[in-house]
């Protein structure tokens, strides 16, 4: 047995990554659908709607100026974020585009992407689910109307963190390092010459 072929028996086969399963491509694409609410009512916001706000707490705001980039910065990113989930159903989630900076053409850790994501939906989680409180707490800065309406727009965010675990968790089962089939891994080995020759005894 050559230097090679030792190296080839020796190097475990892995089994290709399987496709996502479907309930997870839906879930990674209602992940954006919930961030598009908020984000749609606070562009609103930036072109002068008061979205529910009384007058006086409209003008507390200061939807102008900084204030106006950074209601338009803050959509802007969120939904950004939000569509960064689609990457653990598509290929681009494994090895990013050739014209994304430092990461484009390489392979992406699995490891990395998962740790990285589960942080995410543990803040995401942690940061909005005190919304569904909303209803408990007093806004004086909001009609009684724009109260209840903006409250169901901000609502979807609560289930931002926990779709991104679900997600999150199929991406590392898909990636888990497993051998392939023992039968596969035999069959793709060529044997060494002397164990054909101890089966074939008639050979000169």
């Amino acid at each position: 047995m050559t230097s090679n072929q030792s190296k080839h028996t020796g190097t475990a086969h892995r089994a290709p990554t399987p496709p996502p399963p479907r309930w997870a491509v839906r879930a990674a694409h209602l992940i954006p659908l919930t961030v598009l609410p908020s984000g749609l009512w606070r562009l609103a916001l930036a072109c002068g709607y008061p979205g529910g706000y009384t007058r006086q707490g409209f003008d507390q705001l200061h939807v102008h100026g900084r204030g106006l980039v950074y209601v338009v910065a803050l959509s802007v990113l969120s939904e950004g974020l939000a569509l960064l989930a689609l990457g653990l159903v598509r290929p681009w989630g494994e090895v990013p585009p050739r014209w994304v900076p430092f990461m484009g053409g390489r392979p992406l850790r699995p490891r990395a992407v998962v740790g990285t994501a589960a942080a995410g939906a543990v803040l995401l989680t942690l940061f909005w689910a005190p919304l569904l409180w909303w209803w408990a707490i007093p806004h004086p800065d909001m009609t009684p109307a724009g109260r209840t309406v903006v409250g169901f727009l901000y609502l979807p965010l609560v289930a931002w963190g926990p779709l991104l675990a679900a997600v999150t968790a199929s991406y590392h089962r898909r990636h888990r390092r497993t051998p392939a089939p023992a039968g596969s891994a035999s069959a793709s080995t060529p044997l060494p010459v002397a164990s054909l020759d101890a089966h074939h005894p008639s050979r000169p």
